[in-house]
């Protein structure tokens, strides 16, 4: 039973995404797309090579692959399994549509707000950068108390919220699929997580690079070979979600209602797992060492599609694909949402795919409480606090881990939804105002591709940027160039 407070506080959240958050989030996709001239449709292929050829030229730092790893491993967590499930019941099927339409307008989002994030970056004592919404909203807007505010809310929400939801994730699918007690998975939870949240950016980036995509992978193979199971049933899927989204058919409406609860659930779950315009992404993207700010907005908006276009897409399949075995819209119940996805995977291979699916969750969960830590680690450092606060950080990134393992599931995701809100509408406003940085620095990459040449951007008298960039990281273009290719 969920406690009057926090019904409260889920009401309090329906208003706010559906007057405010879901406004900004697609007139903000659309205002970036238009300016970006359609980037996520025009530079796809960019991004793909981007991606695949990021691996090296970090001299040292971190490179645009890890980058791409710390965010993916945020990004690909517990939001692609137990948020696409919740966002299926409550929702229904039409939910999945709309998260469609999310991350369609969210890829051009995530270019605008990684190529900020590489655009004012600094350079840390230690050789590495640092920089994401925090920098880019102090120093582009030239508002040291914008960028404080953000900071705040981002360290609330990683080390407090963000490790709530994963942690209770996990426990749940440790309760049900092997009766292990949520008080013994918090212990070895927090242990786990004391063990690593203490080895710095460098290590974690070291751990997604490897962790993230072999994780990736795995599921969507699990899916492919479901898919394939049930080649037959696919029409009938993709027909219900489009059907759901603009309630031609009331049965496919979810426990929230129909059209109003598919368009909500689809933007808040969507938000959730692909992050775009949240504000946390950046921070991944801004310490990785590249040639110019365009390449990790063409790496960290391929991101938004892999996430949401595939990996959720393939959550969704799995649950419908399995007929009314595992999921009935409008009668299945959120408290089995944790459980909803390994049920379809058991229902079509067997109970052999039982602790392979708690494997995956487990590390889906884990990595993103390491990616979210990272994010929290750079806006402390923002605040000038000293190390004792980073691991003042890390502490409560231990204990919330711990204390979400032990909730119910639908009030982690409420505080969740809560904390995401509002640092996605501060970070939003930042991205609206300086869009027109990120226009310049699309077109002058663009245009020394269209040169044949291999973009090095040096913002020293750069015609296309709006004004003066601040710092020296990109003074006579200091950032060494990764081999990844340019083509338009």
């Amino acid at each position: 039973m969920i406690p009057n407070a926090v019904q409260q506080l889920n009401e309090f959240n329906g208003l706010l995404y559906t007057y405010i958050l879901i406004g900004l989030l697609a007139g903000g996709g659309v205002l970036f797309t238009i300016r970006t001239r359609g980037v996520q449709f025009r530079h796809f292929g960019t991004m793909v090579r981007h991606a695949l050829g990021s691996r090296s030229g970090a001299e040292g730092g971190i490179s645009s692959f890890q980058a791409f790893a710390i965010g993916m491993a945020t990004r690909i967590g517990i939001g692609n399994i137990t948020g696409v499930a919740l966002a299926l019941i409550l929702g229904g099927p039409g939910a999945i549509f709309w998260m469609w339409v999310i991350a369609a307008a969210g890829m051009a989002t995530s270019f605008t707000e990684a190529t900020l994030a590489q655009l004012f970056k600094v350079r840390a004592s230690d050789g590495t950068f640092r920089g994401g919404p925090a920098y880019y909203l102090s120093f582009g807007l030239k508002s040291r108390a914008w960028g404080v505010l953000f900071a705040v809310l981002l360290i609330f929400s990683m080390v407090i919220a963000m490790p709530m939801v994963q942690g209770n994730t996990i426990a749940l699918a440790l309760s049900e699929g092997h009766g292990i007690a949520p008080p013994v998975t918090a212990v070895v939870l927090m242990v786990l997580t004391a063990l690593v949240v203490f080895g710095g950016v460098r290590g974690v980036a070291r751990a997604a690079e490897v962790l993230t995509p072999l994780m990736a992978v795995a599921y969507v193979a699990i899916a492919v070979v479901i898919i394939g199971l049930n080649i037959g049933s696919v029409p009938a899927f993709l027909a219900d979600i489009v059907a759901g989204a603009f309630g031609l058919r009331p049965g496919l409406a979810g426990l929230a209602g129909g059209v109003s609860a598919a368009i909500l659930n689809g933007a808040q779950r969507g938000l959730f797992t692909n992050e775009a315009g949240m504000g946390t992404n950046p921070n991944a993207a801004a310490t990785a060492t590249v040639a110019h700010p365009a390449q990790q907005g063409f790496i960290q908006s391929l991101g938004v599609f892999v996430d949401s276009i595939i990996i959720c897409t393939a959550t969704a399949f799995i649950i419908l694909s399995t007929g009314t075995a595992v999921y009935v819209p409008g009668v299945t119940e959120a408290s089995q949402a944790a459980s909803l996805t390994t049920h379809a995977v058991v229902s079509s291979l067997g109970g052999v795919m039982v602790w392979p699916m708690t494997i995956m969750i487990f590390f889906f969960g884990f990595s993103s409480i390491l990616g979210a830590f990272a994010y929290a680690t750079v806006n402390v450092d923002f605040l000038r606090g000293r190390s004792e606060r980073n691991l003042l950080a890390g502490a409560c990134a231990v204990i919330t881990t711990g204390a979400g393992a032990m909730q119910e599931l639908r009030t982690v995701w409420i505080f969740m939804d809560t904390a995401m809100a509002f640092i996605t509408i501060t970070n939003l406003v930042g991205l609206i105002a300086l869009s027109r940085w990120v226009a310049g620095a699309l077109r002058d990459y663009e245009a020394q591709a269209r040169d044949g040449r291999s973009p090095v951007f040096d913002a020293t008298g750069n015609q296309y940027l709006p004004g003066v960039l601040p710092g020296d990281v990109w003074a006579g273009a200091a950032a060494p160039a990764s081999p990844a290719a340019t083509g338009e």
